[in-house]
């Protein structure tokens, strides 16, 4: 009987090991085909806003999927910060 609570234990253990990380939060920003500048993130806290400072500045709500997207800014450097302040991420720049 000790047999199958043992098989238990590794098999509920593997599955907790599988379980998604949320990913880092990141940010990108690029220059669009009109000339102005798009920014974007990924890996935020679903449900909250966050604000973005550079050659613009203002708050963007994050979606449900931890993303959020900008365009038709001016300047290609840029901070993203939680509301909270425990997240600040400088956007990378992107060349394609």
């Amino acid at each position: 009987m000790v047999a199958p609570a043992l098989a238990l234990g590794p098999a509920v253990a593997a599955h907790a090991s599988t379980t998604a990380v949320p990913a880092a939060a990141k940010c990108n920003v690029e220059v669009d085909s009109a000339g102005k500048y798009h920014v974007w993130g990924e890996g935020f806290p679903a449900g909250t806003t966050v604000t973005y400072s550079g050659s613009s500045s203002g708050s963007v709500p994050i979606d449900k999927s931890g993303r959020f997207d900008l365009g038709g800014l001016t300047g290609a450097k840029y901070v993203v910060k939680t509301a909270d302040g425990k997240t600040t991420v400088t956007c990378a720049s992107v060349h394609y």
